[in-house]
């Protein structure tokens, strides 16, 4: 970036006094003689700039060595490496005094710390070529990189050969770093054959922190053909936990913590462990050597398998890794550590397609916790094959659950790294929630070994093809492995539903949108990319039949093998299978334009007329202006029903520019359901009597009802009814059947609903009768299942709902029956509460009696516990106390990474900001301590974005919206977090004016009903 223009100094006027008093001159001639001599010293000014300019210019072109030591610019000769031929004359190499810690994170052209200095501006002519995006002139083939990993000095070092092509004369090799120093060691040209033309001179390097480049310059652009570039690095492995950083646990057998190193690449991080050329499309083979200490039990782990080690004399094992496919720098993945592993053979299942290798990783001590994740991990990639029919392509697939992760896995492509939390799983510590999102997360990442890995997209635009589509198959692996575990049904609880509060506000995106920045990038890492693009998928394999979806996948892969790809290209496979409709078309109003449709239902008879119109949750937000869209928000949206008298599912089309649509059913119905198993992402207003009569059926004969289309009607009653589209009389009606309801998802999502009316009726005068209300309707079902667990996965999950939503509502029987566990527990800690109990007795056990004694007690067993599961429900325990100062301690202690990791710094501070006494305390400590934040975790790290509209969700009033407006006013560079802020303020907006509309009405129905359910 070019540095802002100086202020010209201002002009210097002679007093009066200074004047002659005998003869005063006219104002004319006063006026002319200023004006000349203003003209003469801007002159002189200009002139002496011109000598300065030519004069610095000269001295540079003959040498950089002689600049100040203070100027904050080193330049060195760069030393030629061995067997390499180059001239003498050295190159200029521009890099900061400290590279690590002045090359700052991306921001905006405004930020004066990207400011490149005056010599490297004056010299450089490439500088305005530069831009986030890396020029088609160039493209990687091969890199041949050896790492280092010094873990005592908690230091690495390393080196890159990169074999590129160049397609285009260019002048410049712009490679991707960060974080890292960076030296140009050479730059040949290659013949064909790949062997030594001859050498090519830079004639500056310098590293350009704004677009995270280092940059190699030539005095000429090198011509089209092939080259290679070898280059030095070094950097850090501490205080961060993206790129390359070093993890530890603590070794009891050895009474020692033990220190391993890792990687965490997408999206952007690749470039802080080695320079690269780092966007999804510059794929490329990949020769990775790690060194790693001889002795100390460690190895190497990387993509491939191993292909040779070689022992040096220094204690160090330097370990060749078989050259890799074509792939993309950010499924990159080393690890050096001393984890032990359990294996399987994973059959390769196609016709000559062979068995490989599965190998599952922890830290010794919690190998016996891999049988479950190996187990799993194994029959889902079987699966994955016949499913995709397409063979897995790597020799081997190892995953390695890491102490220290910011996300919950990465898909390297065969080295799949997890949270310890996410691929464990131990019988007697994890519940069944636990062992649900160990299937779950293992399931998606494997997915993407095809999807994402062996086929990516292009730019990250399309991110949600790779993401949304993984979040889909997961729900099909694991109901491969589990069938009993309704996972189908799970889809609407743990993707659907929570997306569409998001896609219902202002500050929803498009699925597909343009981002160029690293920071923009990251923000696309959120729900609308994963779950609504897993519930469009989900809703275009409903539309097309599954066998054909399944065709238009497998032929996507083959199509587009080890390549790149857009999301036109997946669309028009599924197309070229043949329809009566235009599949692109359809699925561009659901890709290119944010939010969803409500269809109003009005019936007349057998005559059904439906309407749609763009929901939102707000209703004051229909008032605002809306961007631009193409289909003015209206969708092509698959209409399917079921009816009494008719059991299999109907479907129609209802096209984005028709005004309507009409339907008439041959038969005479009580009833209809429309959105069948709620496969179509929009909600359903039914007239007044139609609705009546599902809430009838809800309650008689509910079992007519799918489990799908049962959660279905009790979301979208709710939802409706909070933006003041429908009556909450109604909604309140048909809850009232939860009270018979025994499956689990539709009795989630009436838990999860009522808990929200909860938070928003905690500082009201209703909020007693609401809870009466809730209690009421949950004590048969809670006395139906007991405390007493079972083997069955559903009924337990169903459990652990009831119980909780039990608690949480003041059921003093419940209540009780945790504090005695509670109680139980702290007087023999080693007897824990049985696995889906745990969190609900240790979390409301704390509520009920928790005092600094026993809150400091659990807190010793809380930094104690080596499993992470357990170390997870504790630190929420640890929330639930009700005394402030404790709390504030808490919030203290969080800092101590001892204490809470800072992977789950972000969860900890949520946990305490969902207890009402803890929510204005960690509010202010984050507006206290936000620059403390920003700098320990950077500006661009999502979950500190996220941070803020998970802490602020429950705010609904006027104070606390301009708080939030005045510390973002305060703070305006938000980095990864900007759009998190918009669906920050668009919830505590929604909150107020919910109170606004429904509170009156709510309470009036509350004090009218209460005493008529039984």
């Amino acid at each position: 970036m070019y540095p802002p223009n100086p202020p010209k100094a201002p002009s210097t006027i002679r007093p009066r006094s200074s004047l002659s008093a005998a003869k005063k001159p006219s104002n004319a001639l006063l006026t002319l003689a200023g004006f000349c001599v203003f003209l003469f010293v801007l002159c002189a000014f200009l002139l002496g700039a011109l000598v300065y300019v030519g004069r610095t210019i000269a001295e540079n072109a003959t040498t950089m060595q002689s600049l100040p030591q203070g100027s904050g610019i080193f330049i060195e000769p760069i030393n030629q490496t061995q067997h390499v031929v180059l001239s003498t004359k050295p190159i200029l190499q521009f890099r900061p005094l400290d590279p690590i810690s002045t090359i700052a994170p991306e921001s905006t052209k405004r930020n004066t710390s990207y400011q490149l200095s005056e010599e490297i501006m004056s010299t450089s002519k490439i500088l305005k070529e530069i831009t986030y995006r890396l020029p088609r002139e160039i493209k990687p083939q091969r890199y041949n990189l050896r790492l280092y990993p010094n873990l005592p000095n908690k230091t690495f070092n390393g080196s890159v050969t990169i074999t590129l092509e160049v397609l285009k004369p260019i002048s410049f090799i712009p490679i991707h770093a960060k974080l890292i120093n960076v030296t140009t060691e050479s730059v040949l040209r290659l013949n064909k054959a790949g062997a030594e033309i001859s050498a090519v001179e830079p004639s500056m390097t310098f590293a350009h922190p704004q677009y995270e480049y280092w940059i190699t310059e030539f005095a000429k652009p090198l011509e089209s053909g092939n080259y290679s570039i070898l280059l030095n690095f070094n950097g850090s492995l501490t205080d961060k936990i993206v790129g390359f950083y070093q993890s530890s646990y603590f070794d009891k057998n050895r009474n020692e913590k033990r220190w391993i190193a890792t990687s965490k690449f997408e999206p952007t991080y690749a470039r802080q462990a080695f320079p690269c050329f780092d966007e999804p499309s510059m794929k490329a083979q990949f020769t990775i050597r790690i060194v790693r200490p001889t002795d100390g039990g460690y190895h190497a782990l990387s993509n491939m398998e191993v292909e040779n080690e070689e022992v040096k004399s220094d204690g160090l094992t330097e370990v060749t890794f078989a050259e890799s496919v074509p792939m993309s720098t950010y499924l990159a993945c080393f690890i050096v550590s001393d984890f032990d592993y359990q294996e399987k053979l994973v059959k390769g299942t196609l016709e000559n397609a062979p068995d490989f290798n599965m190998r599952v990783y922890s830290t010794p001590a919690q190998k016996d916790k891999l049988e479950y994740a190996l187990k799993i991990g194994s029959a889902i990639t079987e699966y994955y094959i016949e499913y995709f029919n397409v063979p897995y392509p790597l020799n081997k697939l190892d995953m390695v659950a890491i102490p220290d992760f910011v996300s919950g896995a990465m898909e390297n492509w065969g080295l799949v790294t997890f949270r310890e939390t996410a691929l464990l799983y131990d019988p007697t510590i994890s519940s069944s929630a636990n062992q649900q999102r160990v299937a779950t997360v293992i399931a998606h990442e494997l997915a993407h070994m095809w999807f994402g890995n062996l086929v990516t997209m292009k730019w990250w635009n399309d991110l949600w093809l790779n993401e949304g589509f993984a979040s889909y198959i997961e729900y099909k692996g694991v109901h491969k492995v589990e069938p009993t575990w309704s996972m189908l049904d799970q889809f609407l609880i743990a993707d659907f539903h929570s997306v569409m509060k998001l896609d219902a506000t202002t500050a929803s995106h498009p699925i597909v949108q343009t981002v160029e920045s690293p920071s923009q990038i990251t923000e696309l890492f959120d729900s609308i990319t994963y779950s609504k693009g897993a519930s469009i998928i989900r809703m275009l394999e409903d539309l097309v039949g599954e066998e054909k979806f399944q065709k238009g996948t497998t032929n996507y892969l083959n199509n587009n093998i080890y390549g790149n790809a857009v999301t036109e290209d997946y669309i028009n496979e599924i197309e070229a299978l043949g329809f009566e409709f235009d599949v692109k078309l359809l699925l561009e109003t659901w890709t290119d334009q944010m939010g969803f449709p409500v269809v109003s239902v009005v019936r007349s008879g057998n005559t059904f007329t439906l309407t749609q119109k763009r929901f939102f949750s707000n209703p004051e937000d229909y008032n605002t202006v809306q961007d631009p869209s193409t289909f003015n928000y209206h969708w092509s949206i698959p209409i399917t029903y079921v009816t009494d008298g008719e059991s299999e599912k109907q479907s129609t089309i209802f096209n984005y520019n028709d005004n309507q649509l009409t339907l008439t059913i041959s038969s005479v119905s009580e009833w209809i359901k429309f959105n069948k198993n709620q496969m179509g992402y929009y909600l359903v207003n039914y007239d007044e009597n139609m609705w009546q009569a599902l809430i009838t059926l809800l309650l008689t004969e509910r079992g007519k009802l799918s489990i799908s289309d049962r959660a279905n009607l009790v979301f979208d009653v709710f939802t409706l009814a909070d933006a003041s589209q429908l009556d909450y009389n109604i909604a309140f009606q048909l809850s009232t059947y939860l009270q018979k309801e025994r499956d689990y998802v539709p009795w989630q999502v009436g838990a999860s609903r009522l808990n929200a009316i909860k938070s928003l009726l905690y500082y009201t005068e209703f909020y007693r009768d609401f809870t009466v209300y809730v209690r009421k309707i949950v004590t048969e079902v809670y006395e139906t299942l007991t405390w007493e667990e079972d083997t069955d996965h559903l009924l337990n999950m169903l459990r652990v709902t009831i119980l909780n939503t039990a608690c949480r509502f003041g059921h003093k029987v419940a209540l009780q029956e945790a504090a005695t566990r509670f109680n139980a527990w702290l007087i023999n800690p080693d007897v824990r509460p049985t696995p889906n109990l745990r969190s609900i007795v240790y979390y409301y056990g704390m509520q009920a009696v928790g005092t600094e004694e026993i809150w400091d007690q659990v807190l010793a067993l809380f930094v104690a516990e080596s499993d992470a599961q357990e170390k997870i429900k504790l630190m929420e325990a640890l929330a639930a106390i009700k005394e402030p100062w404790i709390l504030q301690r808490y919030i203290n202690l969080a800092w101590d990474e001892s204490i809470v990791r800072s992977q789950d710094y972000f969860s900890c501070l949520q946990y305490i900001s969902r207890n009402p006494v803890g929510q204005s305390l960690v509010w202010d400590h984050v507006r206290e301590n936000w620059q403390r934040l920003v700098d320990r975790f950077g500006i661009n790290e999502r979950t500190l974005g996220r941070l803020i509209p998970a802490i602020t969700s429950q705010f609904s009033t006027q104070t606390k919206l301009e708080e939030m407006e005045a510390f973002f006013a305060k703070y305006p560079e938000a980095g990864a977090g900007t759009a998190a802020r918009r669906e920050a303020l668009a919830t505590v907006r929604y909150n107020i004016k919910w109170l606004e509309h429904n509170i009156a009405k709510v309470g009036n129905w509350l004090q009218e009903n209460n005493q008529q359910i039984e």
